[in-house]
């Protein structure tokens, strides 16, 4: 008996699709070639494996039990197939990433880069958006990945993995009326300029929080933390700082804890429930290991 895998492959697609039309426009071969393979396996076999009488393609009684055959040995060649190329190192499909800016925390760019040179056959992608935004997309199932900020909770329909918590601190000129604080509470910000992170940031997410009753004036604003140092370093503004720069002493600056023990910076990997694609996992395990 001669059966061929691509005749078990036009079966099954001609089933359900319901139709050899749909099904050769799905596999991207011409109608007739799907014809005249599903004929040529009836032959082989000696039975009429789907009924052609009605306007949807059917199964015969004997060509359901082949198309549940088809399947399983469908099945085991992609199997076969997959195990080969993990043997061999290779990745191929898609890895769809996002993350929000995160200054020095995570260098998402850098290690999807790296996972792109390492594995060609996959194809990555990088969106960059607010956290609100990004864990929108995961539970849309358009991302599988991202790095997403968690000031006010980690979401509990996320699969989650921390990559960093911090408490903030206020930067000022040694002579601002701050500088000789032990803490600052939100309300000492009130009416203040400050200089933020930008938008969508997992820091300015947990200021936003910490200080929404206040007044305060975002007058500048960029991703990078040492940035925002400097500027407040010239004057313009409060600088917002994680606690990991509390240490930071100079002529030109002073750090002082931001009293809100509610509120933490909180970086996290998100990705849905449920299995994930080879290449989507291997991407995690990329970022996961670059914390």
């Amino acid at each position: 008996m001669d059966v061929q895998l691509h005749q078990l492959e036009y079966l099954v697609a001609v089933v359900d699709d319901g139709g050899f039309t749909r099904a050769a426009e799905r596999l991207r071969v011409a109608q007739p070639g799907v014809s005249a393979q599903v004929r040529k396996l009836e032959r082989e076999l000696g039975h009429e494996l789907v009924d052609r009488a009605g306007q949807r393609v059917r199964p015969t009684a004997v060509g359901a039990e082949v198309v549940a055959a088809a399947r399983a040995a469908l099945a085991a060649v992609a199997g076969v197939r997959q195990v080969v190329a993990d043997l061999d190192g290779l990745l191929r499909g898609t890895a769809r990433v996002g993350m929000v800016t995160s200054g020095p925390f995570l260098d998402v760019p850098g290690v999807l880069a790296d996972f792109a040179a390492a594995h060609p056959g996959v194809t990555c992608s990088l969106v960059e958006a607010s956290s609100g935004r990004l864990t929108a997309m995961l539970r849309e199932g358009r991302l599988d990945v991202a790095l997403v900020g968690a000031a006010g909770g980690v979401p509990d329909d996320l699969v989650t993995d921390p990559v960093t918590e911090e408490s903030l601190v206020v930067a000022v000129p040694p002579d601002d009326p701050l500088a000789g604080a032990r803490t600052v509470v939100p309300g000492d910000l009130d009416g203040r300029d400050v200089v933020a992170p930008v938008e969508g940031n997992a820091l300015r997410e947990a200021f936003d929080l910490a200080c929404a009753p206040v007044a305060v004036r975002v007058t500048c604003s960029a991703s990078d933390p040492a940035v925002l140092a400097r500027l407040a370093a010239r004057g313009l503004g409060v600088a917002v700082l994680p606690a990991s720069l509390s240490a930071l002493r100079s002529e030109d600056l002073v750090t002082v804890p931001l009293d809100a023990p509610d509120v933490r910076a909180r970086l996290v990997l998100a990705r849905p429930r449920g299995s994930v694609s080879p290449a989507a996992a291997a991407v995690t395990d990329a970022l996961l290991a670059a914390r």
